[in-house]
């Protein structure tokens, strides 16, 4: 028997692997013209109006800012759930910058639009709590 994956599993899963791999375009490819990314919610160092990242353009600068900056990248999801046209994953995300590991707990949050690209994404992480967590790599 075949598993059949909800389009917004399958969508953050293939966001999470072109990530991880260092895949901007094929990363960017899964996005709607439209799509936002806030990561994480609210103002930021990556966003200080935290209005996120609207449309291709900017979502590739916050590529440019964040993943492209990083070492490495691991997505550690403990739990999942599908409402609707949307994903929620519960874990962590754990990146090597500069020699160092900071692990973001978090609830990350992909919609989908009616043709299964990304509309929006969501991370839900609080960045205080994330650099508590520096340490060597």
């Amino acid at each position: 028997m075949t598993e059949t994956l909800h389009p917004s599993v399958k969508a953050g899963r293939a966001s999470r692997l072109a990530a991880s791999g260092k895949r901007k375009d094929e990363w960017l490819a899964l996005f709607a013209e439209d799509a936002v990314v806030e990561d994480p919610v609210g103002p930021s160092g990556f966003d200080p109006e935290g209005k996120g990242h609207r449309g291709l353009e900017a979502i590739s600068r916050f590529y440019d800012m964040t993943i492209a900056t990083t070492e490495s990248l691991e997505f550690l999801i403990e739990d999942s759930l599908v409402c609707g046209d949307e994903n929620v994953n519960i874990g962590t995300i754990r990146s090597t910058v500069s020699g160092s590991i900071i692990d973001a707990e978090g609830v990350f949050v992909y919609k989908v639009n009616e043709d299964g690209k990304i509309a929006s994404l969501r991370a839900f992480w609080e960045v205080d709590r994330a650099m508590k967590t520096l340490r060597p790599a």
